[in-house]
């Protein structure tokens, strides 16, 4: 099949111009300024922004064992809507992922029935409960990408030390939740002015930090490589930043939530707010924007974690933390960070495509002849209203509930396939 997009401004070389691209079966065959061809399709995007399609690094699909939150088939709908093309599920299913059946049946079903690619992240300990490594060179044979207990952090050290040591052999990243247990306690928002306004417990940044801490030391001693999911401090940028100038590699992530909202979210009580790291003070959030802007944070990932209504209709201390990502994402990030000139398009289409897609070595990224056709098309005009009955995931909580975002995502092509339009 044959497509062609034309009159659009595609990202290349980390600017905008105005391009035309053929698309044959799954690859991308021809860019220039004008493309004459017969074609199967084509796609006029006049005015229209064209990026690769963005890559994930952090979601929860919930499928196998939590269905009723989201499955495979409504997860990948729900992120090709967002741009995305490829996303990584976290292990903390039902059962976990820390063997090879469950590798290979994530794996099957995304292939068969997904609207994008789903890569898995395999456990790092056995059943996550942080008391047992896990399987790890038998997992990267049935093709994961990284380890994490995401969800849930290793508390011991020396199985941490264990975990990372064994995870260099393979050079599989681990993905690391960062928060210790004793300092974060029974805590719901973070620990600041909030929390002590509306009296629920706090979260401090140095349950983060510490951890952060811990393994940067463990990581540099074991020669490993150690991502830092959804970050969410000052201090823990500064961390970062210093491991970076000792050149360990270390990298981290940055969820649209902890850029674009503040503890103030919390304040009446939603628990669509309520989500692990919390979100934290405008003092975290703006060096969260400041690490953006310095390449100190290397992507931005969703955490996408889906709950049911039934499950965030709770009391706020009852009900789960997590916000539902991948539909607002791109609009959240445009609308507050890029109209307000806090950070730039380009900046943030490197950090959800080219960073992540070098980091897991994948044949995307970026457009140019002979990639994989993955391509996100962007109205930066359109505004999305955000409902219950516009989404396409099967759950509903985001705290964008009832507010309107403007840059819509308006077609979606993985594979050379259109898996999403408006």
């Amino acid at each position: 099949m044959k497509i062609v997009i034309k009159n659009g401004n595609i990202y290349e070389n980390l600017h905008f111009i105005k391009k035309d691209i053929l698309i044959e079966n799954d690859l991308i065959t021809e860019i220039s300024e004008i493309i004459e061809c017969e074609a199967d399709r084509v796609i006029d995007a006049t005015d229209k922004y064209i990026f690769p399609g963005f890559i994930d690094l952090h979601c929860h699909l919930r499928d196998p064992g939590q269905t009723h939150k989201e499955d495979i088939v409504s997860g990948t709908m729900a992120a090709a809507k967002g741009g995305f093309t490829t996303i990584c599920a976290m292990p903390n299913t039902d059962p976990v992922i820390d063997n090879i059946a469950t590798v290979e049946y994530i794996r099957r079903k995304s292939h068969d029935l997904g609207y994008a690619k789903v890569l898995v992240i395999g456990a790092m300990t056995k059943k996550a409960e942080g008391k047992e490594i896990s399987e790890m060179a038998t997992m990267q044979k049935g093709g994961i990408v990284a380890i994490s207990d995401d969800g849930n952090c290793v508390q011991n050290a020396k199985l941490m030390q264990n975990c990372l040591k064994y995870a260099a052999n393979f050079n599989i990243p681990v993905i690391i939740h960062a928060e210790d247990y004793n300092l974060a306690g029974k805590g719901q928002i973070n620990a600041g002015k909030i929390s002590t306004k509306i009296g629920l417990g706090g979260i401090p940044g140095l349950a983060e930090e510490i951890i952060i801490s811990r393994d940067i030391m463990l990581a540099e001693s074991t020669k490993a490589r150690l991502h830092i999911a959804h970050i969410s401090t000052l201090k823990s940028v500064e961390l970062v930043r210093q491991a970076k100038l000792r050149g360990l590699p270390i990298t981290c992530e940055v969820t649209p939530h902890h850029l674009t909202l503040t503890e103030d979210a919390a304040e009446m009580f939603d628990t669509n707010t309520k989500v692990k790291p919390p979100l934290r003070s405008n003092s975290d959030r703006m060096a969260l924007i400041d690490g953006l802007n310095a390449g100190i944070i290397d992507f931005i990932a969703t955490d996408h974690a889906p709950h049911s209504d039934f499950e965030k209709e709770l009391e706020f201390d009852y009900a789960p933390f997590g916000i539902n990502g991948f539909e607002t994402a791109f609009a959240s990030l445009y609308t507050h960070l890029v109209k307000t000139g806090l950070v730039s398009l380009e900046r943030i289409i490197e950090a959800m495509t080219i960073a992540p897609a070098q980091f897991l070595s994948l044949p995307t990224g970026t457009l140019e002849v002979g990639k994989q056709a993955d391509i996100s098309i962007a109205n930066l005009a359109a505004t999305i209203d955000i409902s219950p009955e516009n989404m396409l995931s099967k759950s509903k909580n985001t705290p964008y509930l009832g507010k309107t975002l403007q840059g819509s995502i308006e077609t979606t092509i993985c594979n050379g396939r259109v898996t999403w339009e408006i």
